[in-house]
């Protein structure tokens, strides 16, 4: 494999932190790789040199001649003057612009545009293009092309970038959190959009499935050094771990002998001018040896929660609309102490709208929620991070309190819990706008977390949270005592912490699932297939009363089904659901962490496989379907 992009002892500083110093690495062609990295060690910042949109202090980044970079930023630069479609296809290539006039004359209904365009896409061989490009923009939700981009929200405006970058096809597709502001659709299709891609892929995500589904190989940027792991995300936990320990290991070694040297340096003085040299510097390597730390810190977040009464949350009849958008329709429900509930549904069906029902942020416009006298809620809103940014860490928490209690009574000053959320005594002094995106996250949820809440209502609170924090805090919120509300993207997530769902129908509807989001999407897939296949069925009976009821002369512009094509039609559902259950299986083994490394690397293979033959089988279908 030839090296796309080769970074060489690079080092970056921030104002007086130094984001990472002297590191090398090398993504290959072919190669799917993530990066982790805690929060504000600057892996966006890598992201942007490695793009060419920043510049390192030190070292160098040598890029191959002649391949294309596609870069996806999380803070997406756009003309707001220009319109959805001028923005998409904004490029030097003849075939995107074909393919933009095409869309645009499309939009337009303009007939005579389209024929003449439609000549000049022959020409080009561009259909096959303007056939992906819709793909995308549709998967996305980009549908207004003479939308301008000024007028999107964040979210749109995310989604746009991302399309724009998928579009123009590059060989090299660096991500930075590409899953953030997509609904859990969006994601599944970009997931299976990446692992089928040709494009040599280097990303930052939390989102472990996500990771564990498209990525082949993980880079992790601890201690300003950088540690490959060939396999997904178990595996790399796995090998982590067994490194951590190991590290530890020679510590241990390193401080045991560190007495010997220096008993041997404070008794013999004049060694240390000529024939032991060599030992006086083994002295100051095992010096320095003894006194490295290689495990992470973790953040304790046992802050004690209210107790619930009997009444919690009861909702009745709850309905409220917005001009053209009926979110949410006649919904009633009552809370349980404990319950972990979890929001799923397309953007724009009311996930927020209904949380901020419960809060009493909103009215709604009939029916009423009752809160308990008990309840006290902790809400971590998407838009929630409203610090100053010229105030420092340790006034914006000091704030709600100096101190607080804990599950066992004791107290804690502010200073003390900053500590715990990874905060160290030399950061609670620092202003606000240094830290990253990730750490302003951090914060923002230790100040809800220390106001002692009962019911927890949590939206997308995994957004550019590293992984570590996002750890510990599915521990926690296994362990609440409290109820507990989560509107997540992070599937990983979701299918660790909540017990049942509201699903998110749109048009007001609201359903009770009783399961995890992988149970919940399983079924869904399996319903839309049998769904699909009396579609199917029902065409295939509608057309052979048709023809039957015909001149007996008449025959179909189309062939029809013969009656062993009709069986193997048929037995290829059951072997697509099969198929199914066994790529459910086999990403459940992956992702158990219980593999070793040659099965989890014939687990791996025999996904592709499974993968593979299902596209194969599907495509068969659909072929056959076309002419039931």
């Amino acid at each position: 494999m030839r090296p796309y992009i080769q970074a060489e002892s690079l080092s970056k500083r921030w104002g007086e932190l130094m984001l990472f110093e002297n590191i090398s690495f090398t993504v290959s062609e072919g190669q799917k790789v993530a990066l982790i990295a805690r929060n504000g060690t600057g892996k966006s910042t890598l992201l942007d040199i490695l793009a060419g949109k920043d510049s390192p202090d030190g070292g160098s980044v040598t890029v191959t001649n002649n391949i294309k970079i596609g870069y996806f930023e999380q803070i997406p630069k756009l003309n707001p003057e220009l319109t959805v479609l001028e923005e998409v296809f904004e490029a030097d290539s003849e075939k995107l612009q074909t393919v933009k006039e095409f869309e645009l004359a499309v939009a337009q209904n303009n007939q005579q545009k389209i024929t003449e365009i439609s000549a000049k896409m022959d020409e080009l061989a561009a259909w096959d293009s303007e056939v992906e490009i819709k793909q995308v923009l549709t998967q996305l939700n980009i549908t207004n092309f003479e939308q301008l981009v000024g007028e999107l929200s964040g979210g749109q405006k995310k989604r746009l970038a991302l399309a724009k970058v998928l579009i123009h096809n590059p060989d090299l597709l660096i991500l930075d959190e590409p899953t953030n502001h997509l609904d859990l659709e969006m994601i599944e299709w970009l997931e299976s959009y990446l692992g089928k891609s040709k494009s040599t892929l280097l990303m930052v995500t939390h989102d472990r499935y996500f990771l564990d589904r498209v990525c082949n190989e993980i880079i992790e940027m601890e201690d300003n050094k950088i540690y490959r792991y060939e396999g997904n995300y178990s595996w790399f936990l796995e090998k982590r771990n067994d490194r951590i320990k190991s590290q530890q290991a020679s510590v241990t070694k390193a401080k045991n002998l560190l007495r010997t040297e220096l008993e041997w340096m404070r008794r013999m003085p004049k060694a240390r001018g000529h024939k032991a040299k060599y030992r006086v510097d083994s002295f100051y390597e095992i010096k320095e040896k003894s006194t490295r730390k290689f495990e992470e810190g973790s953040i304790d977040i046992n802050i004690k929660s209210a107790r619930l009464g009997k009444k919690i949350v009861e909702i009745e009849h709850l309905s409220k609309s917005f001009p053209g958008m009926n979110l949410v329709d006649n919904f009633t429900y009552k809370f349980s102490r404990f319950e972990k509930v979890g929001i799923v549904g397309k953007n724009g069906t009311g996930k927020t709208t209904f949380l901020n029902l419960i809060t009493g942020i909103l009215q709604p416009d009939k029916g009423k929620i009752e809160i308990g006298q008990t309840v006290q809620f902790g809400y971590y809103r998407q838009d929630g991070i409203n610090f100053n940014p010229q105030e420092r860490v340790i006034d914006a928490v000091n704030k709600i309190a100096e101190y607080i209690i804990f599950e066992d009574g004791t107290r804690m000053t502010s200073t003390q819990l900053l500590t715990r959320f990874l905060f160290p005594p030399e950061t609670q002094y620092n202003y606000i706008e240094k830290l990253s995106g990730g750490e302003q996250r951090r914060l923002y949820l230790c100040t809800v977390l220390m106001q002692n809440p009962n019911f927890l209502i949590l939206d997308e609170p995994t957004n550019d949270l590293d992984i570590l924090t996002l750890n510990v805090l599915e521990e926690y919120l296994r362990a609440f005592e409290g109820c507990v509300v989560v509107v997540s993207h992070d599937r990983f997530f979701m299918d660790k912490i909540v017990e049942h769902l509201f699903v998110f129908e749109g048009n007001g509807i609201i359903s009770d699932f009783p399961g995890s989001y992988t149970i919940y999407r399983h079924q869904q897939q399996k319903q839309t297939r049998e769904e699909v296949s009396k579609i199917s069925a029902k065409n295939v009976a509608g057309k052979t009363n048709r023809k039957s009821s015909s001149d007996s002369g008449r025959e179909d512009t189309k062939k029809k089904l013969s009656f062993k094509e009709k069986r193997e039609m048929e037995l290829l559902e059951n072997e697509i659901e099969t198929l199914e259950l066994q790529r459910k299986q086999l990403e459940d083994t992956l992702n158990s962490g219980t593999l070793g490394h040659e099965e989890l690397h014939q687990k791996s293979e025999e996904l592709v496989r499974v993968k593979s033959l299902m596209d194969e089988k599907e495509l068969r279908w659909l072929e056959l379907s076309d002419r039931a």
